[in-house]
């Protein structure tokens, strides 16, 4: 089962956390990886570092360092999988990072970044694989996989990340889009909405609920999503694609498109006024109803 051999994958940011132990989980099932990172120091020697630790268990894998929402450094890091191994099959978009705010003192900076490198950083990955795929498929069948990265933050709507939110809701509004497109050429989009402790949740307020326990099972070891990863990206998950999945720990959940609840026609017919809204909007807004933050109640 998961048998990935002869495989091409790009993961991004790749050179720790999540993205390390997707590539590393990838590698174990035989697929050749390219380890994207961005090209600054620290950054690259812990790219490198993965590609050796995968070599050192016999996998095989390159470095391709590069700003993976600009269009040419994305380019240059599809191109020199093809140039190293002569196929793409899997992209795992993973790379990203926060400053976290409130909307009150956010800067026009530092919404741009976040979303730029979440949300244009998948995007710009995932139209290089759709336009690859859609032209191989025109000699025959293709084997394809997008595995995007989102987060609970886009379901809670986290008000200390008016960025971050936005950009994970993005994602998976494109994945499903791009899903639905590629359906039709076997290739598969699924989203993943992670728990683990990461660079980005070391800078978060609640960082000490990440950390590794002294002894037992650590739930939030990036390494505990990594398998759902190499399901996806496997011959055995050819029939799953546009879903959502929270992991973590020991426990995956399958999260629900957005849906539509309960819907009211206009009593008097034609336009609402109002008065008429009020009033049957009243038997569902309540007094009994409290807005929802962050998956609690408010209180009253």
């Amino acid at each position: 089962m998961g048998d990935l051999s002869g495989k091409v994958a790009i993961v991004t940011g790749a050179g720790q956390g999540l993205g390390r132990e997707e590539a590393m989980q990838l590698a174990r099932q035989g697929a050749r990886v390219v380890i994207n990172d961005v090209d600054l120091p620290a950054a690259a020697e812990k790219a490198h570092q993965t590609v050796a630790d995968i070599k050192a268990f016999g996998g095989e894998a390159i470095a391709a360092l590069g700003d993976c929402a600009d269009t040419t450094s994305a380019g240059k890091t599809f191109k020199a999988a093809l140039d190293a191994f002569g196929d793409v099959n899997i992209m795992v978009n993973n790379a990203g990072f926060t400053r976290d705010k409130t909307i009150y003192g956010m800067t026009d900076d530092e919404f741009d970044s976040v979303v730029r490198v979440h949300l244009r950083g998948h995007f710009v990955n995932m139209r290089n694989a759709a336009q690859y795929w859609r032209e191989k498929a025109k000699a025959g069948p293709i084997y394809g996989r997008l595995i995007s990265t989102s987060s609970e933050a886009m379901l809670y709507a986290s008000p200390g990340q008016p960025n971050y939110a936005p950009a994970k809701a993005g994602i998976t509004a494109l994945s499903i889009g791009v899903a639905a497109l590629m359906q039709k050429l076997g290739v598969t989009c699924n989203v993943i909405l992670p728990r683990g402790r990461t660079a980005m949740t070391e800078s978060m307020p609640h960082a000490h609920l990440f950390a590794a326990p002294k002894e037992g099972f650590d739930v939030f070891d990036p390494a505990n999503v990594a398998p759902l990863v190499g399901y996806l990206a496997s011959p055995e998950a050819a029939h799953i694609s546009g879903e959502l999945f929270v992991v973590w720990g020991g426990q995956v959940s399958i999260v629900q498109r957005p849906r539509l609840d309960v819907s009211y026609d206009n009593p008097q017919g034609g336009k609402w006024d109002i008065d008429v809204l009020h009033q049957t909007l009243s038997d569902y807004f309540n007094e009994k109803h409290r807005p929802v933050v962050d998956g609690y109640a408010l209180p009253t």
